[in-house]
C-alpha cells in the first residue's frame, strides 16, 4: 500500500491536532496546581500573621 499526499496529510493533521491537545491539557493542569499551591500558602502567611 503506497501513501499518498492526501492520507500524509491527514496523518500530521491528527499527530498535530493530538499534540496541542496535550499541551493544553498540561498547562491548565500545571496552572491549577501553582494556584492550589499559592492559595495554601496565602493560608500559611495568614495563619501565622494572625498568631
Amino acid at each position: 500500500m503506497g501513501w499518498n499526499k492526501c492520507s500524509i496529510k491527514w496523518i500530521i493533521w491528527i499527530v498535530s491536532a493530538i499534540a496541542a491537545i496535550t499541551a493544553a491539557v498540561t498547562a491548565y493542569l500545571v496552572i491549577r496546581e501553582k494556584q492550589k499551591k499559592d492559595e495554601e500558602q496565602l493560608e500559611e502567611y495568614l495563619d501565622y500573621s494572625i498568631q
